[in-house]
């Protein structure tokens, strides 16, 4: 499963796709970050990257690395863990383009605590930051017990999973011959990502992020994000909103997504202590 997982990214890496710029250029890199931010704004509050200026910062699954790039560009400390090695690559890149540095790991991140020991990465995080990642592995819950062991009693862990019940499950279900919630997990698996049929891709209720993270403390826990804009239109890099969400006040939509949004997003802190 692993190596399917491996083999899926490294064919195209989340995001390669959101600039038509030679990739690893300037240019490039500075389209997919505008891009990404313009249709989930929500990771900026989010992630509050200007927060870990000077702290230590671990980020499992870094992809192209558009998030790690401003973690770093704010100060941070920072060490990426990535199992494709093609998203690694241009990650890496990406960081020589703008003159930055950070630890790069390849590999798989439920081995965490060993591949840093590999890589001879002897230290402790302020944050640990996994953001759509967690859910493509074959086992979260390995991911979840090494990053319990590598967080600073006092730091935090904030991901974002995706949510079993949203309006991105209904919007493909009612494109099926027939619907059936009965088969919600084959759906999604089926339409999580822009290339399809990915190997993993598992959703959570509150309740099953609660038993994920039975050793964290989870300090919040919200639902955001729905994709407003029409697919056909925005492949052509056109954002054209769909008709059924043109005429809904931003508090209207910020309303259905809390309600039903496709991304949870969760900030937790070390509770139990993990032997």
């Amino acid at each position: 499963m692993i190596k399917e997982i491996e083999d899926y990214w490294n064919q195209r890496p989340c995001n390669i796709k959101h600039s038509e710029e030679k990739i690893g250029t300037l240019e490039y890199f500075n389209e997919v970050e505008e891009r990404k931010y313009f249709v989930e704004p929500h990771i900026l509050k989010f992630a509050e990257f200007e927060k870990w200026k000077g702290k230590e910062v671990l980020e499992i699954g870094c992809g192209i690395g558009t998030d790690s790039i401003n973690f770093a560009r704010n100060g941070a400390n920072l060490t990426v863990v990535e199992l494709s090695e093609k998203s690694l690559e241009i990650c890496k890149k990406r960081f020589e383009v703008f003159g930055l540095n950070a630890n790069f790991v390849c590999g798989n991140s439920e081995n965490l605590v060993e591949l840093l020991n590999q890589n001879k990465i002897n230290k402790k995080f302020d944050l640990v930051y996994s953001f759509g990642v967690i859910h493509h592995t074959e086992t979260p819950e390995n991911i979840v017990k090494n990053i319990n062991k590598v967080l600073k009693d006092d730091g935090e862990f904030r991901l974002m999973v995706y949510s079993k019940y949203s309006f991105k499950l209904f919007d493909f279900m009612y494109q099926m011959p027939q619907v059936d919630f009965s088969k919600a997990d084959e759906v999604i698996q089926y339409y999580a990502e822009a290339q399809l049929n990915c190997p993993k891709a598992l959703t959570y209720t509150f309740k099953e992020v609660e038993n994920l993270l039975s050793e964290f403390e989870i300090m919040s826990m919200k639902k955001d994000h729905i994709f407003k804009f029409d697919i056909p239109n925005y492949i052509e890099k056109k954002h054209v909103i769909r008709s059924e969400f043109k005429n809904m006040t931003p508090a209207q939509f910020q309303e259905m997504c809390d309600e039903v949004g496709w991304h949870l997003l969760i900030k937790a802190k070390k509770g139990k202590k993990c032997e």
